[in-house]
């Protein structure tokens, strides 16, 4: 199924399957694609899907949709299209292109068997020459304490859904930590990382939704 992986400054944020036929983008969060950010529209965009084909739609938006660089109203998307609105990119993926983004690792009350209930998709084996794994989240608190997360992936994102959420994302030069969505900012050696992604080293203690994690580059 098509997709669309949001980042901003270079960093991706999310990764959202689009599978419904209307799919709303906005600041508000009853949107399907929720972007907090003053510069979105609480109701900004749709995207229409119908079979194969893909379109997007701007809703008036204060600070418009473009597509390309160009200003739109209403487009269809082809794979690799660029939206933008606000400061936030949006590339538009068919299925093929799509497959290197990692699930969000959930934290939740109760949490048992990690492998399962972090809901994090690490059962895959990797693919034959892939790169080894450069560095791990450990998790020391909460009911996932001792759980290790290698990132592989290109981003990965860690939190509760609707509450709070990061991303960690993998750059040439090492990984960086953003915020995501949720009133409650990660905290990154126990103060507050702020609205623009934050480098990562080896030893640095993260929290997030009340969990407390560590990251170790290798």
């Amino acid at each position: 199924m098509p997709k669309m992986i949001v980042s901003i400054d270079g960093v991706v944020i999310k990764e959202v399957a689009l599978t419904k036929e209307r799919t709303t983008l906005g600041r508000r969060p009853y949107n399907d694609v929720v972007i907090d950010n003053l510069a979105v529209s609480g109701e900004h965009a749709v995207l229409h899907m119908q079979g194969d084909a893909v379109e997007i739609e701007d809703l008036g938006s204060t600070n418009g949709t473009y597509v390309n660089a160009r200003s739109i109203k209403r487009q269809g998307l082809r794979n690799g299209d660029m939206i933008e609105v606000g400061k936030y990119k949006i590339r538009f993926l068919q299925d093929q292109d799509a497959e290197n983004f990692e699930k969000t690792m959930v934290f939740k009350p109760g949490m048992v068997p990690p492998a399962v209930a972090a809901g994090v998709s690490n059962s895959r084996p990797a693919p034959l020459g892939a790169a080894p794994v450069q560095a791990v989240i450990r998790v020391l608190s909460g009911a996932a304490a001792g759980r290790e997360v290698s990132l592989q992936k290109v981003v990965t994102t860690i939190g509760k859904p609707g509450v709070a959420v990061a991303s960690i994302t993998r750059r040439h030069q090492g990984f960086v930590l953003a915020h995501v969505e949720g009133p409650e900012m990660p905290s990154l050696n126990g103060a507050p990382i702020g609205a623009s992604p934050v480098p990562l080293k080896t030893g640095d203690r993260l929290e997030l939704a009340g969990t407390a994690m560590q990251f170790e580059q290798l």
